[in-house]
């Protein structure tokens, strides 16, 4: 049996997420109800048997730190087992912030040396979908391919914003590529990369080495790949299960109401996702409240909620209060946030710890004008509350809006926020 080592690519912050990635990167973004955006790809690897894994941190790691902790969550403790946050560092000969995704694996090449695998799998921690890495492992080998990556088609209209590939021959499963283009203006194929690769050791070491001495880039996708085709063997492999992308906040909102809007497709519930129950507290909360005055259709809540209000088609997280008279229609409410009396919230997303007064309204407005900003966090209408701010009694907020975290309620001199518009 081939060992086997996986480094996560954990660090990053795309700022299309606004908000939600001010002090986390997005890896550690709260989905789903309970879970980080990370937990799918660290599920993968335990449901595949790797168990050796790195997790290339970065940018304001402490949320993700704190989640992974030792990576009991996900069985990694153990003799043969680990998880290790890679965070940058500064040495003698390193720099100290990564340049680039193949940067990122070339200044942890110690951790490669140090367990000696014959294969890395190199993942992104910001993805959300179920594989087995077991098919692709084998197909791989199969193939006595030096790289293996895998695609997913997409609609022609959304192919350009990943990188692609263009097979040289094919079949169900994959084949050999003759070339792959990381995101270009004019669509070349509707395959688009899932950001997973399969190296061998040896191989990897050699093209990080070459990337790192001569080039100007340092990424995987935009000139590894690239570089490899037509000296190595390059292989594709095709992925047909859901995947959900969440680089923007509209990706993010699609992608969580999809639990309830497509539980054929994704199942959520079968996937036997791990996450860590010890943050926020998850496993010793108290199980969810309804009250006789609630009404809840098509919607998730979790333990430790109390509602006493209308909540409709949305996701609440644990802890979640929504009081007497309040209304939540197609939104993502995190962690213990209080919705107060006469309230409404639509089409929002809210962070944790956010406290929504009497008579708040959010999202209702839509025949408006918007006020223009390249800054926008939506185009279908949904605004962000940070984490920890408080709303004051009787604000109206528009939609598309964006409202940062910790603002207290003198923070906000009027009492109607028009569409589009950012406070911070």
């Amino acid at each position: 049996m081939k060992k086997i080592v996986a480094m996560i690519l954990a660090g990053g912050r795309v700022n299309e997420l606004g908000v939600l990635t001010l002090y986390r990167p997005k890896s550690a973004v709260p989905f789903g109800g309970i879970y980080r955006v990370i937990d799918f790809p660290l599920s993968n690897l335990m449901h595949s048997g790797i168990s050796k894994i790195g997790i290339l941190s970065q940018y304001r790691s402490t949320s993700l730190i704190n989640h992974i902790g030792v990576g009991e969550a996900w069985d990694f403790v153990g003799r043969n087992r680990g998880a290790s946050i890679l965070p940058p560092f500064k040495g003698e000969m390193d720099a100290d912030w990564y340049l680039g995704t193949a940067d990122a694996v070339y200044q942890n090449l110690n951790f490669i040396y140090d367990h000696n695998p014959d294969l890395v799998l190199i993942l992104s921690g910001d993805h959300i979908y179920k594989m087995d890495y077991q098919p692709l492992i084998k197909y791989h080998l199969d193939q006595q391919a030096d790289l293996t990556a895998v695609f997913k088609r997409v609609p022609a209209g959304e192919a350009s914003r990943f990188g692609l590939a263009r097979f040289a021959e094919e079949n169900d499963f994959g084949g050999p590529l003759k070339a792959y283009d990381e995101k270009p203006a004019k669509v070349t194929s509707q395959w688009a990369s899932l950001t997973i690769y399969l190296f061998n050791t040896r191989v990897l070491i050699e093209v990080l080495k070459e990337n790192h001495e001569h080039a100007q880039s340092f990424h995987i996708g935009k000139d590894i790949i690239p570089a490899m085709i037509n000296r190595y063997r390059v292989f594709g492999y095709k992925f047909y299960g859901y995947w959900g992308y969440t680089q923007t906040i509209d990706e993010y909102y699609q992608t969580n109401m999809d639990i309830l809007d497509k539980p054929s497709e994704f199942p959520l519930r079968n996937w036997e996702v791990r996450t860590n129950l010890c943050h926020r507290d998850i496993r010793d909360r108290m199980p969810a409240k309804i009250t006789p005055t609630a009404k809840v259709t098509h919607s998730l809540i979790y333990n430790g909620c109390t509602i006493a209000g209308e909540v409709h088609h949305s996701l609440l997280f644990p802890g979640v209060k929504v009081e007497p008279g309040a209304v939540i229609r197609d939104s993502i409410v995190m962690f213990d946030t209080v919705i107060q009396k006469g309230a409404r919230v639509s089409q929002g997303i809210i962070g944790s710890d956010v406290l929504i007064r009497e008579q708040v309204t959010i999202g209702d407005d839509s025949s408006e004008p918007y006020e223009t900003s390249d800054l926008i966090s939506s185009n279908s209408g949904i605004s962000v509350v940070g984490e920890r701010t408080q709303l004051p009694p009787s604000l109206s907020i528009g939609k598309s809006c964006t409202i940062y975290p910790f603002l207290t309620e003198n923070r906000f001199s009027n009492s109607h926020i028009r569409s589009g518009m950012i406070i911070q």
